[in-house]
């Protein structure tokens, strides 16, 4: 039977713990007993982990041999502030798929409610990430930053930046990709409903961002961050 696997809050040489709500789900909703046995991501390693002391706010393992994690993969999304059910579900998916990072973006269409609520949402959307990337035994939780302006989302580092745009109407993002000769690491920028202005993306230009299309289809911003994504990865095997 496969480990469940869990990120550690605490870890040192020999032993890792899960605190507060963290701890509290695997004591009470999964009732963990001394002696059960995990996969508990510490840092940059994974190791097998048995439960040595369980609390309602603390659980504590003896960790064990290392494992060897799966590969990560070197994407980030620039994803503009949609509403909000949506964006988490975006979140969840996109930590599913093993982005390396999640950049939200206040975009000139974005909302302006939404906007000015989305930096008191960053924890939730950092707890969704977290969760997610157990269940999908992630060494790691992507890196949600705090919610930026495009100004300074353009300064995002990739080898390879990449803006969805509806208006962009010869270059594919498949067929950008297979003429690129440095993929990794990847930026992809999907827009908000209503898509970019033509202000912002004559600044993704300036800043050196190749526009793309991923078909004729007009996308929800979460489904084409999705897609987007999936199209990379098949890329990069």
């Amino acid at each position: 039977m496969t480990r469940r696997r869990w990120i550690a809050d605490e870890f040192s040489d020999d032993r890792a713990a899960l605190t507060g709500p963290h701890a509290e789900h695997l004591a009470r909703v999964l009732r963990a007993k001394p002696g059960m046995e995990f996969d508990i991501a510490a840092g940059n390693r994974l190791r097998k982990g048995r439960v040595s002391s369980v609390r309602d706010d603390r659980v504590e393992f003896e960790l064990g041999e290392e494992l060897a994690p799966a590969a990560q993969s070197e994407i980030t999304v620039v994803l503009s502030v949609i509403k909000f059910d949506r964006l988490e579900w975006a979140v969840e998916k996109l930590t599913e798929l093993g982005v390396r990072s999640i950049v939200p973006l206040v975009a000139a269409r974005s909302d302006s409610h939404l906007a000015a609520a989305s930096a008191k949402r960053v924890e939730r959307w950092r707890r969704i990430a977290r969760e997610a990337a157990e269940q999908s035994r992630r060494l790691a939780a992507p890196e949600i930053r705090d919610p930026m302006k495009l100004k300074a989302a353009l300064a995002t580092a990739g080898a390879c930046r990449l803006v969805l745009a509806e208006t962009e109407e010869e270059k594919t993002l498949t067929g950008v990709l297979r003429e690129s000769s440095s993929m990794s690491p990847c930026v992809i920028a999907v827009g908000p409903e209503g898509g970019w202005t033509p202000a912002e993306l004559a600044q993704f230009a300036e800043a050196g961002w190749q526009p793309v299309s991923l078909g004729s289809n007009i996308l929800r911003a979460e489904t084409a961050a999705i897609a987007a994504v999936s199209i990379v990865q098949s890329n990069f095997d």
